[in-house]
């Protein structure tokens, strides 16, 4: 037989750097080590109810596509990090992987140059590269964990993680949550459904046995003990809202059985601001009185935005706007920053600056 049964689909297999070769070539530095160790620390303590003053930010980029321009925004928002660091632990979106519903830019990682060629080899190290460069700054990263192989070249420089609403459901998206170091959140699914994320938190808190890599790259068997830093993430669905008090009560009721204090993620985008990235504001001002009358189920905010607002169309060979979103759309940075000192005085009485 000389037609072959193998690979009849596949143009071409090329070999990734290993995550040890990546790794060597941008090491962790010690005060970025320092950084991730102490802000997962301090996100399990809010998780966990040992910190119920303040709300977890998880802010910035629905994506990043362009490096220089998610460095400005992190300069603009370590100062005001530091400022409501009293209120908030806030934690810069650094969103390397994008899932698409079907086809689209799948994220810097797949496509750094965007432009179809799909160097991912370069992509990774570009990640990488931002992550240290962040972190470096002083200010600790968040992203969704979308490939299960990108852990291995990333995770070290991630204080938090987020498993995303059309991967939620994955048995291996759960498997791999139950190894990774730092706090995870699940989100709902695409329709609203709950209990998926209910069950992903479950499935995450188990051992688990899959296939994997190894530092070096080599097909693995990873065993993992299980992560007990799980929390959901409610971001409506189906063309509906639930980030409302009623809809939080059920979300409290569905996990109560799960031990964690403070279970509850806000997204305030997506459905929750119907994609209208100017309703973010209004949904988090809810669920900040909701917060304030005392349900401190809720952990904290989710937000997106950049440095421009709105967002553009991303097109081959065309010029993009700096600091504008190629994927959602995004609050600007001055309304980002005007509502963040906001809502921390929304937290507390205490005088922010």
């Amino acid at each position: 037989m000389n037609k072959p049964i193998d690979n009849q689909h596949v143009i071409e297999i090329k070999a990734l750097p290993s995550p040890r070769a990546i790794k060597t070539k941008l090491p962790i530095t010690e005060q970025a080590a320092a950084l991730v160790v102490e802000t997962r620390e301090a996100i399990r303590r809010i998780l966990h109810g040992e910190d119920r003053d303040r709300l977890l930010v998880i802010v910035g980029p629905c994506s990043i596509h362009d490096p220089d321009a998610a460095y400005e925004y992190a300069t603009k928002l370590k100062p005001v990090a530091d400022a409501l660091r009293d209120r908030f632990l806030i934690v810069m979106r650094t969103y390397f992987e994008k899932p698409r519903t079907t086809v689209g830019w799948k994220g810097l990682i797949n496509d750094p140059h965007l432009d179809g060629t799909c160097d991912i080899a370069a992509g990774m190290e570009l990640a990488r590269e931002i992550l240290l460069r962040v972190n470096q700054l002083g200010l600790p990263c968040g992203t969704e964990l979308l490939d299960p192989i990108s852990p291995q070249y990333v995770a070290d420089l991630i204080s938090w993680a987020a498993i995303g609403a059309r991967t939620t459901e994955s048995q291996t998206h759960r498997e791999m949550a139950s190894g990774v170091s730092m706090p995870v959140g699940f989100k709902n699914g695409t329709e609203g459904s709950l209990q998926v994320a209910v069950n992903a938190m479950i499935s995450a808190c188990a051992p688990h046995h899959f296939v994997g890599i190894n530092a070096d790259g080599q097909t693995a068997i990873i065993k993992t003990m299980g992560n007990p830093d799980r929390h959901i993430v409610l971001r409506g669905g189906g063309g509906r809202t639930n980030y409302e008090a009623q809809e939080v009560t059920k979300a409290e009721a569905a996990v109560a059985g799960e031990g964690i204090a403070r279970p509850i993620m806000i997204d305030c985008s997506h459905d929750n601001s119907k994609k209208d990235h100017t309703r973010q504001g209004c949904v988090a001002h809810e669920v900040l009185k909701q917060f304030r009358e005392g349900r401190h189920s809720i952990m904290g905010l989710m937000l997106e935005s950049n440095l421009s607002p709105g967002k553009q169309a991303w097109k081959q060979g065309v010029k993009l706007l700096h600091g504008v979103s190629i994927t959602d759309a995004c609050l600007g940075w001055d309304e980002t920053a005007h509502l963040l000192t906001e809502l921390a005085r929304v937290v507390t009485p205490k005088p922010v600056s």
